[in-house]
């Protein structure tokens, strides 16, 4: 008994310093996917929540992480669209965490043993390349409107292509700097001689790169108001009050009411 509570606290005080790293990368991008897929930004961090907390204590593994997956975002934004609301989008995934856990305890992960994996580095490939083209528009400053929220083309003639030389005719350069030094810091901290450095472990290169872009653009804001990044570019927190006037509801649930929709059942295959 002693022995097995040894090993708990043991297994316990490793397990503190690497979730505070997923916890630290996992907060930016939950709001950033939340974001890009079309959901409220709370949803983003309810989901990094249970991901980080309930699906890792019902694994059992001591190699998972989970966490948000940027390559869902086209999935999720496209299911969203067609089911016509977030909250018959949260009943679809109500049933896609009960199959999910169905097929663990059954042990089904060997299905995918039998997906080419060439299958699924393309759709990882083609959805990367999206999320990339995507965020161009606000790397260079431009408003993602200019380049069609979610579409390939804009309907004015014009696809995400045609419009990125036109957002290299309209760069705003306060934004061209921030996105610059971001990736700057990325690269920087993924140097050997960095990762080599204990600290480096705790301190996430992303989150350096979210704090030093944040501590710029107030430097910005006071210095020289033109260069501030547009309040466009900018992921706008809701503010967390259902009883006040002018908020926004904390917590959405699903809409079971649409249980017969077959569009809510094919969506978690």
């Amino acid at each position: 008994m002693k022995e097995n509570f040894g090993t708990y606290i043991k297994e316990f005080r490793s397990d503190i310093p690497s979730g505070l790293v997923v916890f630290l990368v996992a907060l930016p991008l939950c709001l950033g996917i939340a974001l890009a897929s079309g959901a409220p930004l709370f949803s983003g961090i309810i989901t990094g929540i249970v991901g980080g907390i309930v699906v890792g204590f019902l694994s059992g593994s001591h190699l998972s992480v989970s966490g948000p997956a940027a390559g869902l975002t086209v999935i999720v934004l496209s299911a969203i669209t067609e089911l016509g609301s977030f909250e018959i989008f949260l009943l679809a995934v109500v049933l896609a965490g009960v199959i999910q856990i169905v097929m663990g305890y059954l042990k089904a992960g060997i299905i995918g043993l039998y997906f080419p994996s060439s299958v699924i580095k393309g759709m990882l490939t083609a959805i990367g390349l999206i999320l990339i083209l995507k965020q161009l528009p606000h790397f260079l400053g431009v408003d993602q409107e200019a380049f069609g929220a979610t579409q390939y083309g804009d309907g004015e003639g014009h696809n995400t292509f045609t419009n990125f030389f036109f957002a290299l005719q309209h760069i705003q350069p306060g934004a061209l700097i921030v996105g610059v030094l971001s990736l700057a810091i990325l690269i920087f901290w993924e140097r050997p001689f960095i990762k080599k450095q204990n600290w480096s472990k705790i301190v996430p290169g992303a989150l350096v790169a979210v704090v030093i872009s944040i501590i710029a653009n107030i430097i910005f804001g006071m210095v020289s108001p033109a260069l501030a990044i547009e309040s466009s570019h900018l992921v706008k927190l809701p503010i967390l009050n259902g009883g006040s006037p002018g908020t926004e509801k904390i917590l959405t649930l699903p809409d079971f009411s649409a249980i017969a929709n077959p569009l809510v059942w094919k969506t978690p295959w």
